[in-house]
């Protein structure tokens, strides 16, 4: 009988030691879930997903250049009108937002068009002024109706940025015995037009190397029509060339775009024969 009053005389010892620092505490000091300052901020989903952004990428294997034993460089062009390209134009976050954000914002460097080389940068407020127009528009003064010269400042719009150029290598690894495939750039292509609204040509805005952004890319979670809960990043759909495109040019002795001498159907044609020849030369290297 001792022992069992001993023992309950420990356990209410042991409660009271346990609740006497909460009791201690004010209300204004205990931590609740109401507490939180995203409390009447709802989830608009029915977890929160951070996998993507989360997300980070391995380094290119190293290669000796003994190793590559067959190159070709491939210059080409992303429709993001085509059926297959349209998460690029997604309007939550359209493709060349996320770029414009980052180099705005230093995160990635960007180089000069005055060649595909990326040789020079470009600073971050020289990337946020591209594309912007200045307007002086005329108002009134509400209380005196006197006239006053306003400065706009008309920004460019994402959406009217409908195509990309990616510039790639396709070499052959003797080290791995396959046919690989490196992304070097991507430059976002914006219309330039006469005064009266006319097209005129196009032209790259600036160059992005892409292995280093590859990372930012990484954080981004592109849109997947077939299933939401899908993840794909930008990274992911970059290295899998999950996107349509066409060869504009290749590496030549001429150093000349296809437009430049074919124009119509042939043009077409000839792009496709260099992707089929890329194809074959993989092919022919195997017997089977």
């Amino acid at each position: 009988m001792k022992i069992a009053l001993k023992f309950f005389g420990l356990c209410l010892l042991g409660m009271f030691w346990v609740a006497s620092p909460l009791m201690a505490q004010t209300p204004e000091d205990v931590k609740t879930e109401s507490s939180d300052p995203d409390e009447d901020k709802p989830l608009d989903d029915i977890v929160e997903k951070r996998l993507v952004e989360d997300r980070r990428v391995l380094p290119y294997q190293p290669i000796r250049e003994a190793d590559i034993f067959w190159e070709k460089r491939i210059w080409r062009v992303i429709d993001i009108r085509e059926k297959m390209n349209l998460p690029f134009a997604y309007p939550e976050k359209p493709f060349f937002t996320i770029l414009m954000d980052a180099a705005t914002n230093g995160e990635i460097s960007v180089y000069s068009t005055e060649d595909d080389k990326f040789t020079s940068k470009i600073q971050p407020d020289e990337v946020a002024s591209m594309g912007a127009n200045v307007d002086t528009v005329i108002t009134f003064d509400p209380e005196t109706y006197e006239e006053q010269i306003q400065i706009v400042r008309n920004d460019l719009n994402p959406e009217d940025v409908k195509r990309f150029r990616i510039k790639e290598v396709w070499f052959f690894n003797e080290q791995t015995s396959a046919l690989e495939r490196r992304i070097l750039g991507i430059a976002p292509l914006i219309d330039v037009k006469d005064d009266n609204g006319n097209f005129r040509y196009e032209k790259p805005m600036f160059w992005v190397y892409y292995p280093d952004c590859r990372e930012m890319l990484a954080r981004h979670e592109v849109f997947n029509s077939g299933n939401d809960a899908g993840h794909m990043s930008w990274e992911a759909l970059f290295e899998m060339g999950y996107f349509a495109s066409y060869i504009y040019k290749e590496s030549n002795v001429h150093n000349r775009r296809l437009q430049d001498y074919l124009t119509g159907v042939d043009l077409l044609l000839e792009a496709d024969k260099i992707k089929q020849e890329i194809f074959n030369f993989e092919h022919d290297l195997w017997s089977y």
